[in-house]
Order: C-alpha cells, then structure tokens, then sequence
C-alpha cells in the first residue's frame, strides 16, 4: 500500500526519526516483542479481513500494526494532527514498527477516507482520530460491518460514536473484556493512580486515602493503592465521605451528564479534609473551579476532557496499550465472523437502544 512522505526503505534502513521513542521501554524493539506476545496470547487472526483504525503516537502506533499482524488483508490507518504528534509523527512511528515487523506493505496510512474504502471495510475501531463515528460515516458502511469499542461496553460514551445509526444499521458495537487472562488491563489500573498520585507529590506510602469509586474499577484501584502501603477507604459517592485525615481523595466515579464532583460535592468534601488535601481525577467528571474556590489542589491540574480518564494508560508504559489494542481487535474479530458472547470470552456488545 501507499506510504505517504516517509518511505519503507527509509525506514528499514534506519534513516526515520525515532524521537517518539526516547524512553527504552517504547523503544519499537520492544514493542515489537510485546505485540508478538500479544498476538499469541489473544490468539488474534483477522486474515482476509479489511480493517480501518487509527495512525498515533507512542504506545498506540502499535494498532493497525498488530490488525496487520493479525493478518488483515488491508488496514487503513488514518491520521490527522492532534496534541500527541503531527501527521508526520504518526506516519513515521507506525511505519517504523511496520518495517520492523514485516508488514508494512499492508499498512496505508491516510488524512482523507474515501466512501469506497468505508464500503468495504469488515471492522472500524473507535480510536480517537475516527472519533466521533457519524450517522453520515455508520450509513456508508456495509451490513456486516463490526465497530470495536476498544475497552469495556460499561464504559461506553454516547459522543463517541452514534448508536442509534448502529442501531438502525444492525452493526454491533463490540466492547473488550478488561479482565480476560489474555487481556487483563485492569490490573495495571492501581499502578496507573499510583503514577497519578507520584506524579503530584504524594508518596502513596502510609497516605490516608479516600478512594470514590462506583463501578468495576473499585478492586484493581483498591489492590494497587494499598499494595504501597497507603490507608484506604473506599465511598460509592462523595456524600458517603466522613471527616479524617485525608491526603487525597481519588475520583473513579462513573461519567454522568453532570459533573460528578461539583459545588455540593467539593464543599462536603472541605468539610470532611483538613488543609493540603489533593483532588486527584482519575475518571469521571469534576469541577476544578468548584473544587478550588473550596481550598483543593486539582490534578491533573489541566481540564480532563469529559468522560475521559486523567491519565493515559500509555503513562505507565506501553504493556497495557498492547494488550488492549490487542483484546479490542481480537473482540471484534470474534463478532465478525460470528462467533458468541459468554461471560469469559473476549467480547461485549454494547445494547442497541430500543426502537421508538
């Protein structure tokens, strides 16, 4: 397939620029070995499949290559300049772990999607420069098309993508079981508040912790905070908090269409935490202005954007990126040649709304 600027001879003979890949443990040598691991363990084969999905940066360059390694006939990867990279970045980067896993000749890096190529193709995921998927690009697709969600059908978010046009369509929504052996992204979650909690100044190591958290995050957050040695309490809502000590409170709390810690929120939580105490927004939705007019440090101290996590998985290396990318396209490939949803398998469909 066509590479657009940066040529698989350049990039084979070492002449691509590799600054993405400063940290060893995103080195693409590596990667090349966990995405090997991955493919094997997942059992992932998409051979005759079309597949569209995203180019990136850093630890999610690896998607359309390991669709490609999984031995997808086709994949476009399409690109558009972001905050983690140019175009160029993203072309490069992929290609780059293309070459270096003999595949690159099936990888076609675009900026524009042709309504021949949505026609054909047998799985799209919802990766964030596709985001959001129309009505407009669902309609174009063909009958047996299947959308990867790319995490767990709980943690779907309606902006993402226009269910009711899947609805209409008849395409699954495929999410990823977290928790599959294969897969297992939860358990790097604890590490990933860990590295939150690091990151902001606090030692984790005998803090006194509040952890809110009303969904399946609550085991692995738990696990990982108190694995380091921190005090937790854990409270299904803000309003549960009883006054304490409290270092931070971490916010796990499932998005809704309101923030889930606004004015009454923070100023309950004033009322229970003495000076000092951090607001650390791991998921869900929060009032920083709120939270700070109430004497709280917010972090990440820039806005998370709404019903997206305040930090990236990729932050604690590339291993939980691999593994998902893996699991989301090994998801989608079972739904798309048939294959049935069980409690332990790979995949989750996410419900179509019903009929009005």
């Amino acid at each position: 397939m066509t590479v657009t600027g940066t040529t698989v001879a350049q990039l084979q003979s070492g002449v691509a620029d590799t600054r993405a890949f400063r940290r060893p443990g995103f080195s693409p040598i590596r990667l090349r070995t966990l995405m090997k691991l991955a493919v094997a363990e997942t059992g992932l084969d998409m051979s005759g499949m079309t597949v569209l999905t995203e180019a990136a940066t850093g630890a999610y360059a690896v998607t359309p290559v390991l669709a490609a390694m999984g031995g997808a006939k086709y994949v476009h990867a399409f690109t558009r300049p972001g905050r983690h990279g140019t175009v160029l970045d993203a072309e490069r980067e992929t290609m780059e772990l293309a070459a270096l896993l003999g595949v690159a000749d099936r990888i076609e890096i675009l900026e524009n999607i042709s309504p021949e190529i949505l026609r054909n193709v047998d799985i799209i995921t919802n990766s964030g420069h596709l985001r959001p998927l129309t009505a407009e690009l669902i309609d174009q697709l063909r009958d047996d098309a299947v959308i990867a969600l790319m995490f767990e059908a709980w943690e779907f978010r309606g902006e993402d993508l226009d269910i009711e046009a899947c609805a209409r369509r008849g395409i699954p929504v495929v999410g990823v079981n977290e928790r599959h052996p294969a897969v297992d992204v939860f358990s790097y979650l604890g590490p990933l508040a860990v590295k939150q909690l690091h990151d902001c100044g606090l030692a984790v190591l005998g803090n006194k912790i509040g952890l809110l958290c009303d969904n399946d995050f609550l085991a692995p957050l738990h696990t990982g905070l108190t694995s380091l040695g921190a005090k937790v309490t854990t409270f299904s809502s803000v309003a549960a908090v009883q006054p304490d000590a409290w270092d931070a409170f971490v916010v796990a709390l499932q998005p809704a269409t309101t923030p889930r810690v606004g004015q009454a929120e923070a100023t309950h939580l004033a009322a229970c935490a003495l000076a000092g105490a951090v607001v650390v927004q791991f998921w869900g939705d929060i009032d920083g202005t709120a939270l700070a007019r109430n004497g709280f440090a917010v972090w990440p101290t820039s806005p998370v954007k709404p019903g997206h996590m305040g930090i990236l998985l990729s932050e604690i290396g590339p291993e939980p990126i691999v593994r998902l990318q893996t699991g989301g396209l090994r998801s989608a490939e079972w739904i798309r040649r048939g294959g049935a949803v069980t409690p332990d398998g790979f995949a989750q469909l996410v419900p179509w709304p019903a009929a009005t």
